[in-house]
């Protein structure tokens, strides 16, 4: 008996020892999970922090960019100057001297300005776009002439930096933009009312200006527009279509299997590179026009089919074998039981990959950077064969800018385009979310 209990007493202490020898391990295992998860917390706090840091520097400089500061002129429309023969004629009205007008009026309210540079410091407290104000209001209402008006215009770039705080009063005059006879005039106009922030309208309905004050981004999101457009209408049934035949209907074999590998590698291909082979082939080879939203199209319609055929023929996997079958059994031919059956059902992963696509080519620059759309177009453009620019191009070339306003501008247009990629990422996850079916 005692050599039964000593024996039982060992096994105990040996199955007692295993125990400490397992708890022990999992508390290790335990700590180091723990300290994963503590890592990767940290990571996402750290993500998470530079990205709050990149969005609130961009909106710390760029939402000044939606007021402008603006001027009131009393103008007086003299007939004898706009239109001295008295038929009110547009060619005529729109050739009269409005900057006169305009420089006229300042002179009157500041009578004690002498001397040719000094009226030139007085003269460039109004944007060079004053006289295209007045002349754009006097050609849509002729019955103001003979009358004096109340009218806001624009003004300079550096009075709106200064009214903005961008630009210090402090320091020697020779070091400032702005000279003390100029500080004196703001002042006096902003003691008289003459001079406040107002909504930057002429930012979402204009386009690229050499002068900063009048530049916008209407011009660009029209681009933009059709330079997707034509993207969109390439890109989804040729990515679609393309999809469809790799997935239901070419035969396995090595030809097949080299251009599965070859749109895989061509998703991860630089832009630049397709930015190049446009370059080559739709402009120097066959002659389209450079910078127009029809090559920048077909250039991005190159660089997201291989996004949307990944994403399509994902879909038309996730659409469960006993559909086609189906449809095969009760007669359907395999066209059929794709077009009436399969397609559908698959359809809303088709677009939400399209959509993600269609983001991605909203945000590109280099490729089209590579066909000449980086080219400056102050005109709005009328369709898909004028010369145009993007918004991420547009936001290229006001970076590179050296007048200060442009900076405020650039982040601005960078706040514009991001709203439309979340905007269109978030269609695209509500659009799964609804169509989404549970298999």
């Amino acid at each position: 008996m005692s050599n039964a209990a000593a024996t039982s007493a060992a096994g105990g202490g040996a199955a007692r020892r295993h125990v400490d020898i397992v708890m022990a391990g999992m508390a290790r295992r335990r700590a180091a999970e723990r300290r994963f998860r503590l890592y990767g917390r940290i990571a996402i706090g750290v993500g998470l922090f530079f990205l709050v840091v990149l969005f609130g520097s961009i909106v710390s400089n760029g939402y000044s960019a939606f007021w402008q500061t603006e001027l009131r002129l009393d103008v007086k429309l003299d007939a004898s100057q706009i239109d001295p023969q008295g038929g009110r004629d547009p060619a005529i009205l729109g050739r009269a001297d409005y900057g006169g007008i305009i420089k006229h009026r300042l002179r009157e309210m500041f009578p004690e300005v002498h001397g040719r540079r000094d009226r030139i410091a007085l003269y460039g407290l109004v944007s060079n776009g004053a006289a295209f104000e007045l002349r754009a209001r006097v050609l849509a209402n002729p019955s103001l002439i003979g009358q004096t008006v109340s009218l806001w215009v624009p003004a300079d770039d550096d009075v709106d930096m200064l009214m903005k705080g961008k630009i210090k009063r402090a320091g020697p005059e020779k070091d400032r933009r702005l000279k003390d006879n100029q500080l004196r005039w703001i002042d006096q106009l902003k003691a008289d009312g003459r001079l406040e922030k107002r909504f930057n309208v002429n930012f979402f309905t204009r386009g690229d200006s050499r002068d900063p004050e009048l530049a916008g981004i209407w011009g660009a999101a029209v681009g933009s527009f059709y330079t997707l457009i034509v993207t969109l209408l390439l890109s989804f049934p040729l990515g679609v279509a393309a999809a469809v035949y790799l997935e239901e209907f070419a035969p396995r074999n090595r030809w097949t299997d080299l251009i599965e590998v070859n749109i895989n590698n061509l998703a991860a291909v630089p832009s630049i590179v397709f930015g190049l082979l446009g370059l080559a082939v739709f402009i120097n080879f066959f002659g389209l026009p450079r910078s127009a939203p029809v090559v920048g199209g077909l250039v991005l319609t190159l660089m997201t089919l291989p996004t949307i055929i990944i994403a399509s023929r994902a879909a038309l996997k996730s659409v469960p074998p006993s559909i086609r079958e189906a449809a095969l059994g009760v007669g359907a031919s395999p066209m059929q039981a794709m077009i009436y059956h399969v397609l559908p059902l698959a359809m809303p992963g088709m677009l939400t990959g399209t959509i993600i696509g269609m983001a991605q080519a909203l945000g590109e620059t280099a490729p089209l950077l590579m066909i000449g759309m980086v080219a400056f177009i102050a005109d709005i453009p009328r369709g898909a064969f004028d010369p145009a620019t993007v918004l991420p191009v547009q936001i290229y070339l006001w970076a590179d800018s050296p007048e200060r306003a442009y900076v405020e501008r650039t982040s601005a247009a960078i706040m514009v385009l991001l709203a439309f990629l979340i905007a269109m990422n978030l269609f695209a996850v509500m659009m799964r979310k609804r169509f989404e079916r549970r298999w």
